[in-house]
């Protein structure tokens, strides 16, 4: 866990233990086995945003960027902007524990290579692992109108 923004350990003070789960519940959820490594680096906004204009061509902060590291036992990094997660959990009236840990389900598959980017029935297929891994840890469907 790299914590690159103070205001995480504030506003959710067990975001390693919660990213230490998601990651687990992501990994038994797929076909992947063996030990596998990863980053989650907590940042803000405004870090997210130069990384989102760097990297994607788009001038705007995102909830979660994955950078996959082309290694087999490394898989690469997560990047969560803590205002936007924030915002969202509360647009989207769920807990910000919940909807942090979606992201991190969310990046890890990415890392493992699932793509909702590609095409309808490559998203329709993330979507439907996330609810499954989500269901396994006891959280509601994210994709859920509310």
């Amino acid at each position: 866990m790299v914590e690159l923004d103070h205001g995480w350990v504030k506003a959710l003070p067990d975001a390693a233990r919660l990213a230490r789960r998601a990651a687990r519940a992501a990994f038994a959820g797929t076909r992947h086995r063996g030990r596998r490594s990863l980053n989650v680096a907590l940042a803000d906004d405004k870090a997210v945003r130069k990384l989102n204009a760097r990297d994607r061509k788009k001038d705007k902060p995102t909830n979660v960027l994955s950078y996959p590291s082309g290694e087999r036992d490394f898989l690469g990094d997560i990047v969560l902007a803590r205002q936007t997660v924030w915002r969202e959990a509360r647009e989207q009236r769920k807990s910000p524990a919940d909807h942090y840990t979606h992201l991190v389900v969310h990046g890890v598959l990415h890392l493992l290579g699932y793509d909702h980017e590609t095409g309808d029935a490559d998203a329709e297929r993330m979507e439907a692992l996330e609810r499954r891994v989500l269901a396994k840890l006891g959280i509601a469907d994210p994709y859920l109108e509310r």
